[in-house]
């Protein structure tokens, strides 16, 4: 991860998008999602887009996705929280504020493999939309 979260604030710094700041949460009194999505919360910068990674969310392929974050870009929202779940998902209060849900399909993933696969698709796009060779469609 952070590779790529390494190439994409290198890659993205010229399109104006990054750098990605790894934002971590802990229930250590194991309270359940609820206190999860609190955690979650708290930890969203004040005015943030909030997009959830969750199976429910939409599917996209790469280029659309790139496409997303250029309009996010362009709409001036400056800080975007991409939220991924803990092992029973992400509380329905939580999905519910999120501005954008995106699904890496109808399969769930464990959250580890989520944020390898995120930092890889976030450097993908920037690279789209820097016009890169990175991305071969």
């Amino acid at each position: 991860m952070d590779d790529y979260y390494q190439r994409f604030d290198r890659t993205g710094r010229a399109l104006g998008l990054g750098p990605v700041a790894e934002l971590e949460v802990e229930d250590k009194k194991n309270l359940g999602m609820g206190a999860e999505a609190d955690l979650l919360v708290r930890a969203i910068p004040t005015g943030a887009l909030i997009a959830t990674l969750d199976e429910r969310g939409r599917v996209m392929s790469s280029p659309e996705f790139a496409e997303q974050l250029a309009k996010w870009r362009d709409a001036g929202r400056q800080d975007l929280a991409l939220v991924i779940g803990g092992a029973d998902g992400i509380d329905p209060s939580l999905r519910a504020r999120a501005d954008f849900s995106l699904s890496f399909g109808q399969m769930v993933w464990p959250h580890m493999l989520v944020r390898v696969m995120l930092s890889e698709q976030l450097y993908r796009a920037a690279t789209i939309l820097g016009g890169g060779p990175y991305h071969r469609a």
